[in-house]
């Protein structure tokens, strides 16, 4: 289990391709359909805002986004199994938050599998709100689709 750090503790870094193996290997961890390495290079590659949130010698989690014209949409949220339930993710949101308001975004967007009730909350603690659904938007087990959750986030 990994230690309990404290936000002073910890600070964020660009996403490079040459360091995606830790990125990688917590990806696997957290999602029975993790995004592949190729998929995350695609985004580096494209310009897209990649952060990973570093404590210690430790991946605490990580973010990717893609600037629209006055949003921005939230791609991939993930906080390493260690890290959880410790505030992470809201550290990344109010970061996110920053950026995006710093590149003239009015507005956050983002999807969340409908199962993710976990996530949907510490969305909605952030003050994103429900606006849609995106029917068989993420793929399930056995070949099965699962809708997606539409949330937004005026900044």
């Amino acid at each position: 289990m990994s230690a309990v750090l404290h936000p002073a503790e910890a600070w964020f870094q660009p996403m490079q391709s040459a360091g995606l193996d830790p990125v990688m290997a917590v990806e696997a961890q957290c999602y029975s359909h993790p995004w592949s390495r190729a998929n995350f290079n695609d985004c580096l590659h494209s310009g897209y805002e990649a952060q990973v949130l570093c404590g210690g010698d430790e991946l605490i989690g990580y973010f990717v986004a893609m600037k629209g014209v006055d949003e921005v949409h939230l791609l991939n949220i993930t906080v390493a199994p260690g890290h959880q339930r410790q505030g992470w993710a809201r550290v990344m949101l109010d970061a996110l938050a920053v950026w995006s308001r710093g590149q003239g975004a009015q507005w956050l967007w983002l999807e969340v599998r409908l199962s993710n009730l976990r996530a949907m909350n510490v969305y909605e603690a952030h003050g994103f709100r429900r606006i849609g659904v995106r029917k068989r938007y993420y793929p399930a087990h056995a070949g099965q689709r699962e809708d997606a959750v539409v949330m937004s986030l005026k900044l």
